[in-house]
């Protein structure tokens, strides 16, 4: 059974860092790509950043250069760096897997609220 279990995030003022990481079991996590989403209030799910099963990494454009995702096949665990915190980055965060030959993100865990003061 796929399971995607996340954690961490929290509270931060503006300028500050946070992390959100994502710990898999129930499928061999060395063949799948892992991909973070946001939604905040109101506004559509977006991509925020994925990392693939051969290591390379891609960002949304609103993080580049900010966040960086990382992941250990060891631990079967993805975190997500968030620094530079901006407001607008506020949203409730979700990880999601998909097998590296696979088209969309098929397994989602469950989100975690992440909130940026001014």
């Amino acid at each position: 059974q796929v399971r995607l279990a996340v954690s961490g995030g929290g509270l931060a003022q503006a300028g500050g860092s946070l992390r959100v990481s994502c710990a898999a079991t129930g499928f061999t996590f060395s063949t799948y790509d892992i991909g973070w989403f946001r939604q905040g209030t109101g506004k559509e799910r977006e991509f925020v950043a994925a990392i693939w099963w051969s290591g390379g990494s891609t960002y949304g454009d609103s993080v580049k250069g900010r966040f960086i995702i990382s992941r250990d096949n060891a631990k079967e665990t993805v975190d997500l760096q968030m620094n530079s915190l901006k407001p607008e980055d506020t949203a409730v965060y979700y990880c999601a897997a998909k097998l590296k030959t696979g088209v969309r993100f098929d397994y989602w865990g469950q989100g975690t609220q992440v909130t940026v003061s001014s």
